[in-house]
C-alpha cells in the first residue's frame, strides 16, 4: 500500500535568512512524531567546478524537512531582481527535486518576456540545456480559476531528479514591467515502493468494465488529502484536447507515477486549483494514468484548456513533442487514440467526427462567444494560443483520430 504524500510548502526569506511553513491543504492529516525541521547553512552560489553560476548571485538556504506520513518537499523561493525586466537566481546545491516552475501573486495569465532554467542532474552532477519555461498559462475559465487563492503560474518542467538549479526571466521585449515576486517552485514527489511495479503490469489496471486499461489513482500514489472540494461534472464531453507536459522526454516509465504525483502537488499547491488539471495521462510506453478525481467513467469538469473546459476532456502525454527528435511512438498514438474513443463512446460521440462549441473566454484563437467548429480529438493548440502539444505530437493528430475510430473502445454507431 502506498505511503501518502502529503506536501509542505516551504518559504525562504532570503534577506534575513528565516523560513516558515504551511502543510498545504491537509489540516485533518496528522504528523505522528511531529515535524523536525533542519536548516543545513548557507551555501556559497559562487562560481563552481561544475558550473559558471550567474554573476552576483547572493546566497541561499537549503532547508529540509523530515516527518512520517508524507515523502515529500515543495519549496519556493523568490527572485532577485535586475531591475524592473530582468530577474534571476542561481543555486548550484539544493536538496533534491524533480519538477520546477515559477509562481506570481496576482495574476490570472502569463506575463511578457521568457523564463529558462537549467538544472544540475544529481547522479552525474552534469548541467543540463537551457530549458523554456511556458509562462503563458491562463487560470480556467470556470470558478475555480477565480477562486481564493489562484496565483499565476509557468507549467511545471520535470526535470528528473536534480540538486542544482540557474533560472533567467527576462522581460524585456514586454510593454509592461515583470510581475514583483517571482518565485521559483521546486518538487519533490518522493518515491512510493509501488512506483516500479505500474508500467509492468497494465493489465492490471483495468478498473471499469469495457475501458482500456486504466492506473487509478490510488495507484499512481494520489494524496487525495490535497483534494478539498467534491468534484464538478458537466453535463456532457463533446471533445478530447490532446496536450504534452514538455519537460524531457528521458524519463524511465518506472518515474511516471512520480511525475504525476508532481504536477499534481504544483497544480494544487501552486496555481490554487482543487486537483490535478488533466482528466488523464499518458506516458511514452502507452500506460493510461487517470488524472482529476471524480470517477475515469465520468463528466469530471478539469482544467486543462481554457475556453473549453466544460465541454471536453483533457489528456495529456507525458513529455515535450515540440523539439526536433521527439516523435510519438506507435504506443503512444494508440493510448491516446482509445482513451479518448472511450471516453468519447461514453457520451454517444464518435472520435473522428467535428463539433461546434462555444468559446468561453478569450482564448489567442477564438474570441469568447465564437462558434468553434473543431476536431471531436483535437490539440490544445486548436483551441488556445500555445505551442501545446508540441508540433511532434499535433501533427499525427489525423492517425490518431484514425486509430481512435477503428479502436475497439469506440462506439460504431456514435454521432460525429
Amino acid at each position: 500500500m502506498a505511503r501518502g504524500f502529503g506536501m509542505f510548502l516551504i518559504r525562504l526569506n532570503r534577506k534575513n535568512a528565516t523560513m516558515s511553513y504551511n502543510r498545504l491543504r491537509s489540516p485533518s492529516r496528522s504528523v505522528i512524531g511531529g515535524v523536525v525541521l533542519a536548516f543545513l547553512g548557507v551555501i556559497s552560489t559562487g562560481a563552481s567546478s561544475s558550473a559558471q553560476s550567474l554573476s552576483g548571485e547572493p546566497t541561499a538556504e537549503q532547508v529540509e524537512i523530515a516527518g512520517s506520513g508524507f515523502s515529500g518537499q515543495m519549496r519556493l523561493i523568490p527572485l532577485q531582481n535586475r531591475g524592473s525586466y530582468r530577474k534571476a537566481l542561481s543555486l548550484p546545491r539544493t536538496a533534491e527535486f524533480s519538477l520546477t516552475g515559477l509562481s506570481w501573486a496576482g495574476g490570472t495569465g502569463g506575463f511578457g518576456g521568457t523564463a529558462q532554467v537549467r538544472t544540475r542532474d544529481s547522479a552525474s552532477g552534469a548541467w543540463s540545456r537551457w530549458q523554456n519555461l511556458d509562462s503563458e498559462v491562463r487560470q480556467p475559465e470556470t470558478a475555480e480559476g477565480v477562486r481564493n487563492g489562484t496565483t499565476g503560474m509557468s507549467e511545471p518542467l520535470w526535470t528528473g531528479p536534480s540538486q542544482g538549479i540557474e533560472i533567467r526571466v527576462d522581460g524585456t521585449g514586454s510593454a509592461v514591467p515583470l510581475p514583483e515576486t517571482l518565485e521559483l517552485v521546486l518538487v519533490d514527489p518522493g518515491k512510493l515502493e509501488t512506483d516500479s511495479k505500474v508500467n509492468a503490469s497494465p493489465g492490471a489496471a483495468r478498473a471499469i468494465p469495457s475501458a482500456p486499461p486504466v492506473i487509478t489513482r490510488a495507484q499512481w500514489g494520489a494524496d487525495e488529502s490535497l483534494v478539498k472540494d467534491p468534484p464538478t461534472y458537466l453535463s456532457k464531453v463533446d471533445a478530447a484536447f490532446v496536450h504534452h507536459t514538455a519537460g524531457t522526454n528521458s524519463y524511465a516509465c518506472a518515474e511516471s507515477p512520480a511525475i504525476i504525483r508532481g504536477i499534481l502537488a504544483y497544480h494544487v499547491n501552486t496555481s490554487g486549483w482543487n486537483d490535478i488539471g488533466y482528466n488523464f495521462f499518458v506516458d511514452k510506453c502507452g500506460t493510461i494514468f487517470e488524472g482529476r478525481a471524480g470517477g475515469a467513467d465520468r463528466p469530471v469538469l478539469g482544467a486543462h484548456t481554457y475556453g473549453f473546459n466544460t465541454v471536453s476532456a483533457g489528456i495529456a502525454v507525458l513529455g515535450n513533442y515540440e523539439e526536433e527528435g521527439t516523435a510519438t511512438t506507435s504506443e503512444v498514438e494508440q493510448a491516446v487514440a482509445d482513451i479518448a474513443a472511450w471516453k468519447l463512446g461514453l457520451h454517444g460521440v464518435h472520435p473522428e467526427g467535428q463539433v461546434t462549441l462555444t468559446a468561453a473566454g478569450d482564448t489567442g484563437v477564438w474570441n469568447k462567444g465564437d462558434r468553434a467548429t473543431l476536431h471531436r480529438v483535437s490539440g490544445h493548440r486548436d483551441g488556445y494560443a500555445t505551442l501545446c502539444p508540441g508540433a511532434n505530437l499535433y501533427e499525427v493528430l489525423p492517425e490518431i483520430r484514425t486509430r481512435a475510430g477503428q479502436s475497439p473502445y469506440a462506439i460504431p454507431e456514435a454521432t460525429r
